[in-house]
């Protein structure tokens, strides 16, 4: 086993700020100490004076190959998880997905397959359970046995991943049984469709009316029933890609009641908005996403979420589809346009960019975007910090390098960025996965198959 020490930098955690060196044995960090107290030579030596030394990032929420609207995602595991890296994030917790009349253990299977060999990057798995049969309940405490401890489901997608009250009761009732964490995709998909045929019949057919149709009310009112569901079935809630300031309330005033719901929200909610899905020539076509963005006068309300930890996680439901060939599917029909934003590989700069314009800490950043989303599904600290015996995923990050997104530039599998001609400050300059170093002087290092499957445990904040 080689060693690797890293000198001098500024090492953040979600607990501390500390200048120190971090040595690294084999795939583990051994020691933290202050400069210089650590009276040996490593193998590799990385100066990291003046930057800062952080977790690796985990990215609870990825689609990579997805199938949606007869087209795929268009990063593989191999693609996503080599961006991801790009952007200092070295977990991503992606979706198999049961489909109706099947197994769990099918999608498993399949998903397993997608991934074997190909991930740049440690990997784990959440289930979307989009048949709840008594077969299916059954199958979640296996599950969970095998360290696929979370189950999606959607209050959307009416015929497709869409489960009624009912069945959302009884999969909360068997989380609830088994320790395992309900993910809820919270829209009212009946209202959304009712209100989407009629826009049609209206003529309005442009991507802006994606975001007219799924209301904010439509969100908070799922994000209202799945909390009271929740609290029937006696189970722990995880609302995934909250928007809207409305929803966001719902899980502050049960949060203030004792409630453990937890949300997440993702970068796009905070920097982009309804403006971006209006832009002309079907170019809003590549801002629609589910949830999607809202007006802009809700990204504050989300920035205090994220201090008041109403919202504890931040991920980026990365489903990125191409413009040319995907997105224009639906020129003519809002409802045809695939759903999903590429994000993995701009998380963590986009989030530091809410420390440089005062909305959130350095630590928040971390707890934010490594610590909680390791806590949330059972990674830590194996994952999500920098300590004696957890994983040497570590970002050596340059707070001051400034750079400027683009399509051009960035290495996920997709035909335009977001966030094209925005300037950020702050860059990933190193990475390290499990102690190799696979980012470093701009240069893609890594392999495929480096990643591997992560079983994870159950919720922490449960225990």
């Amino acid at each position: 086993m080689s060693t690797l020490a890293i000198r001098g930098g500024t090492v953040i955690t979600a607990a501390d700020e500390v200048v120190a060196d971090v040595l690294v044995d084999g795939e583990k960090v051994v020691a933290l100490a202050a400069p210089g107290a650590l009276d040996f030579r490593a193998d590799t030596e990385l100066d990291a004076a003046g930057r800062y030394v952080i977790p690796g990032g985990v990215d609870a929420h990825t689609h990579m190959e997805m199938p949606f609207g007869g087209t795929f995602a268009a990063d593989t595991f191999e693609t996503g998880t080599r961006a991801a890296a790009w952007g200092g994030t070295t977990t991503i917790i992606d979706f198999p997905i049961q489909s109706v009349g099947r197994s769990l253990r099918e999608g498993l299977d399949a998903w397993h397959e997608k991934a074997a060999g190909k991930c740049a990057i440690d990997y784990g798995f959440h289930m979307i359970l989009a048949d709840v049969t008594e077969s299916s309940l059954k199958e979640m405490e296996v599950l969970v046995g095998e360290g696929v401890s979370s189950f999606k489901l959607f209050m959307a997608y009416p015929g497709v991943f869409y489960s009624d009250d009912g069945k959302i009761l009884r999969a909360m009732q068997k989380a609830g049984e088994t320790g395992g964490l309900i993910m809820m995709h919270a829209e009212n998909g009946i209202a959304i469709d009712v209100l989407a045929e009629q826009a049609l019949a209206r003529g309005q057919t442009d991507p802006r009316y994606h975001g007219d149709v799924r209301h904010a009310l439509l969100e908070a009112e799922a994000t209202y029933r799945a909390i009271q569901l929740a609290r029937v079935a006696g189970a722990p809630l995880y609302v995934v890609h909250l928007s809207a300031q409305q929803a966001l309330a719902e899980i502050a005033h049960a949060r203030e009641s004792g409630v453990n719901a937890f949300a997440e929200t993702c970068p796009q909610y905070l920097f982009l908005s309804t403006d971006d899905l209006a832009r002309p020539d079907f170019e809003g076509a590549k801002y629609v996403c589910s949830t999607p963005l809202r007006p802009a006068e809700h990204q504050a309300a989300l920035w205090r979420g994220l201090r008041n930890d109403d919202l504890s996680v931040v991920s980026t439901d990365h489903c990125p589809f191409c413009f040319k060939g995907q997105k224009e599917l639906g020129r003519g029909n809002f409802t045809k346009i695939p759903n999903g934003l590429p994000g993995v590989e701009t998380r963590m700069d986009l989030l530091h960019q809410g420390v440089v314009d005062g909305h959130i800490s350095r630590r928040r950043w971390i707890e934010l975007a490594c610590a909680t989303p390791a806590r949330m599904f059972g990674l830590y600290p194996r994952k999500g910090t920098i300590a004696p015996g957890s994983d040497a995923d570590i970002v050596i990050y340059d707070p001051t390098a400034e750079h400027t997104h683009s399509a051009a530039t960035h290495h996920m599998a997709v035909d335009y960025s977001c966030y094209e001609g925005r300037t950020t400050t702050g860059k990933v300059e190193t990475v390290l996965s499990r102690g190799k170093v696979i980012i470093a002087g701009g240069e893609y290092l890594g392999q495929p198959g480096h990643g591997t499957f992560l079983p994870r445990d159950t919720c922490q904040y449960l225990r």
